[in-house]
């Protein structure tokens, strides 16, 4: 069952839990016990599950949105690290970055199982991951030696091209109405990379970025800056940063809620939400009761 109301559900990396949050209420109604330091989590909205990427257990904990129980947990692999996960409803699965493999798995989400493992290239250490479903493609943050992008064709689960950046990439997210993906780079920058041809466009000055997250319909991206407790606001259409908005301390996830004009920005540091909203780009409120260094969020 999918819930009325969308959730946010947050990873606590160091308490092995998932948080979730009533975005109606704006508190947290549910703590999930999950696998062994979890860093990255996606909401399956079409069959009511929550993907959540256990670093600490090399498995993947799938969550019953409707019950808030743990049902399946799908292994990826000895020493494989997983870190990042980004689900594709339309074609049924879920994609799981490994950094101790460089590789990422794909997992059926009807069988709740690995179908294929995609290698990204030695020493690449896949982070983070999003998925455009329209255009069929995922797109990986690579944060080994020599930063990249890896371009995953979800139709057939082959790398399809590798876009070099200036420095390693960790989060990652996509506008698929402007064709565009923003890549956080670890040396204060944002790699703004044109879809259509693969090529970085432009690189755009953001204090520690780490988690990104696209608003599409509002043409924002909004990027967590781990030491600078601030989300830097992108304007998708220009690519300039239009404003910057302080939050708690070492934000590191984001996320956009679509329904609510809202994102959802993790503290890790204070182990609270803070919530924007997207119409007056300011926090209208902080939400405590989370577990131990909240890092990653998705909403759904």
């Amino acid at each position: 069952m999918v819930p009325a109301i969308p959730r946010a559900y947050v990873a606590n990396f160091n308490s092995d839990t998932i948080s979730v949050i009533d975005t109606l209420a704006q508190t947290v109604i549910a703590t999930i016990p999950v696998g062994d330091l979890p860093s990255g989590v996606a909401v399956d909205t079409s069959r009511g599950r929550v993907y959540v990427a256990n670093q600490g257990s090399d498995a993947v904990s799938v969550i019953d949105t409707g019950t808030n129980t743990v049902t399946a947990t799908i292994s990826v692999g000895a020493g494989s690290i997983p870190s990042g996960v980004a689900v594709d409803p339309t074609r049924a699965r879920a994609f799981v970055t490994n950094q101790g493999s460089d590789a990422v798995s794909v997992i059926d989400t009807g069988t709740n199982s690995v179908t294929a493992t995609i290698f990204v290239g030695a020493g690449n250490r896949p982070f983070g991951v999003a998925v455009d479903s329209t255009h069929a493609r995922a797109y990986v943050a690579n944060h080994g030696t020599v930063g990249t992008v890896s371009v995953i064709d979800t139709n057939t689960n082959a790398v399809t091209a590798t876009i070099a950046l200036a420095h390693d990439a960790i989060g990652v997210d996509a506008d698929p109405i402007r064709a565009c993906l923003y890549a956080a780079n670890s040396a204060d920058l944002v790699s703004v990379i044109d879809l259509n041809t693969n090529t970085v466009l432009t690189t755009l000055p953001v204090a520690a970025p780490f988690g990104v997250a696209v608003d599409p319909f509002r043409a924002r991206a909004y990027v967590a800056g781990i030491t600078s407790d601030s989300v830097s606001v992108i304007d998708t259409n220009t690519h300039a940063v239009t404003t910057t908005i302080p939050v708690g301390s070492f934000p590191f996830g984001v996320a956009v809620d679509l329904t609510w004009d809202r994102v959802y920005v993790t503290n890790g540091a204070d182990s609270t939400v803070s919530v924007i909203d997207t119409g007056a780009n300011a926090v209208t409120a902080t939400i405590p009761g989370l577990g131990a260094f909240p890092n990653a969020v998705a909403v759904g």
